[in-house]
């Protein structure tokens, strides 16, 4: 069982740890000390389970929760030091909760249930967690995390380097956010296979030849549009 550790607390981690190293079947894949790393590792890792706290700066393991793929989700186990969160951890569909300091015990029963699914004919227990507009969206810069309102977003281009947001004025900034969960989870529209474009940001549409399109933004840049997405993308505009 691969599993990832994403708390703040160094110490916490370090006693979390410590405690899995008795089960041998548990290996620890990575660490991460804020939701931004933990995206990170998971999208690489693909860890089976992640021991995830819900008290983190920036961005909660909640809402860190929220931004995932659900067809791509791992088993979450929130660690809090804050029992009022254990009913909203269920509400984000969470596999389970253990409460700091966690307890050898109750870890032991937490982790037979996950190799019971594991090991289950059944197929396998993904938790699919309900789709929550993002208002925010987590963007990596280096050694900081920006969280940029999705108002100032113009559109969303896929590279083989990553999935970047352009913001109003024309920086790009990199995230670990899918084009997918983008389009699932807030208003960005699909206009091409790697594009997406912030409806409120669309100035006019230029029909060119091949049966595609142009988008021209309020702030004089170009999107393209493919002949597969601009039906929709004129039914979704009313046009």
């Amino acid at each position: 069982m691969q599993a990832l550790l994403v708390d703040d607390e160094p110490l916490a981690r370090a006693e979390l740890r410590a405690l899995l190293a008795a089960h041998p079947d548990v290996t620890i894949a990575a660490e991460a000390g804020n939701a931004i790393e933990g995206m990170q590792l998971i999208n690489r890792l693909n860890p089976d389970v992640i021991f995830l706290d819900i008290q983190m700066p920036k961005i909660t393991g909640i809402e860190l929760v929220s931004m995932f793929d659900p067809e791509h989700m791992p088993r979450i186990v929130f660690v809090t030091a804050f029992d009022e969160h254990a009913i909203r951890a269920f509400d984000a569909h969470a596999f389970d909760y253990l409460l700091k300091p966690v307890e050898p015990e109750r870890l032991a029963r937490t982790l037979a249930r996950l190799r019971r699914a594991q090991s289950s004919a059944v197929p396998d227990y993904r938790p699919l967690i309900e789709l929550q507009p993002l208002q925010q969206l987590p963007c990596h810069g280096h050694n900081r995390i920006v969280l940029l309102p999705l108002a100032d977003v113009e559109s969303v281009t896929a590279r083989l380097s990553g999935i970047y947001l352009v913001d109003t004025s024309g920086n790009e900034h990199f995230t670990e956010l899918t084009l997918k969960t983008l389009e699932e989870r807030t208003p960005l529209l699909r206009c091409h296979r790697q594009h997406l474009v912030n409806p409120q940001a669309i100035a006019e549409i230029r029909l060119v030849d091949g049966g595609g399109a142009e988008l021209l933004t309020r702030h004089g840049r170009c999107v393209p549009v493919s002949r597969r997405f601009l039906k929709p993308l004129k039914d979704a505009l009313g046009v």
